[in-house]
């Protein structure tokens, strides 16, 4: 597993990320922690969670399954750099959500509760909060940050112009500010190529990349439900954007078969060669599927299927599409 630094710190994480997204509701407990162990024994060390993580059971369901992972020892948390994230509503309580120095600081004593460890490595704002300032922000997470309760701050879901206020006002508090930014990015979703990636890049912000095959829609899809194998694939945000971008899906996949290559790959492995990209979040559901994320590590595209791949999802501004409102 290669591994590389995380933007402008010393912390070496590895390329490909494990996102606990799936884990404990698409899995059982006893396959969710066969994975990450998998994971770690594949030389995986970035474990990427949020607070908010198994809403379908309950909020922090999927913090607790990994700290119930991580209290069986074996210097498991000790190999781990474990994210979480801050920001979205957990309970129906005014201020249980946000930015605010208060809740930071009580969702953070959350996490590390239902995580059964005493430090988070990479502490991440799940978005932008606008009615926060950012001296309240950084206030808050250096109190979190000289308490030994996080080691670094992350974003997620920022703006180029929102990373470039986050880093100036830290660096007039002489805090190390924004370390890493975790964003969509895939062949289909290509806007953080226009501001978010080089602010990243000027700033010295790692930038992880999370639903690298779009919802499953860059996993093969259209030949999975022509099997009945789509399970993922065949709800939510991958059958919606099938209807936009089916033409183009069929134009990949027989790319992808054309030089007897794997889809899921393909797309991975365009993602860890992209400028500027440190870690590709990916969210197994079964050992195979982690079989072929890690091979995307060795996989190289030669230049008439990276060009065909350029046809078919064109960037921002050169006939890609415009980013989603969603977005910022």
């Amino acid at each position: 597993m290669p591994y590389v630094q995380l933007g402008r710190t010393a912390l070496r994480v590895s390329r490909l990320s494990l996102g606990t997204l799936n884990l404990g509701v698409r899995t059982t407990k006893d396959e969710a922690f066969a994975l990450m162990d998998d994971a770690l024994d594949r030389g995986i060390n970035v474990f990427d969670t949020a607070d908010q993580y198994g809403w379908q059971v309950h909020k922090g369901f999927t913090e607790e399954l990994i700290g119930e992972w991580l209290a069986q020892g074996g210097e498991r948390r000790e190999r781990v750099v474990l994210g979480t994230k801050v920001f979205n509503p957990m309970t129906d309580r005014v201020n249980d959500q946000g930015l605010s120095a208060r809740h930071i600081i009580a969702a953070c004593e959350d996490s590390l509760r239902r995580l059964r460890t005493d430090w988070i490595d990479l502490y991440q704002m799940h978005h932008v909060d606008r009615a926060a300032s950012w001296e309240e922000v950084w206030q808050a997470m250096e109190v979190l940050v000289q308490q030994g309760k996080i080691r670094y701050v992350g974003s997620s879901n920022f703006a180029g112009w929102h990373l470039a206020a986050a880093q100036e006002a830290a660096r007039r508090r002489h805090f190390l500010g924004v370390v890493s930014e975790q964003c969509v990015y895939n062949l289909v979703t290509r806007h953080v190529e226009l501001e978010v990636i080089p602010a990243a890049r000027a700033y010295g912000i790692g930038v992880l990349v999370w639903s690298p095959l779009h919802g499953g829609l860059l996993s093969g899809a259209l030949r999975k439900l022509e099997e009945g194998s789509a399970v993922k694939t065949a709800q939510g945000r991958a059958m919606v954007a099938m209807e936009t971008w089916r033409e183009e899906i069929t134009g990949y996949e027989k790319l992808c078969e054309g030089q007897g290559l794997d889809p899921s790959e393909v797309a991975l492995a365009w993602l860890l060669g992209r400028p500027g990209v440190t870690s590709v979040v990916v969210g197994p559901r079964t050992a195979g599927q982690l079989d072929g994320a890690c091979r995307a590590l060795s996989l190289t595209l030669d230049e008439e299927l990276l060009g065909g791949l350029e046809e078919l999802f064109p960037p921002v501004g050169n006939g890609g599409p415009a980013p989603e409102a969603w977005a910022w």
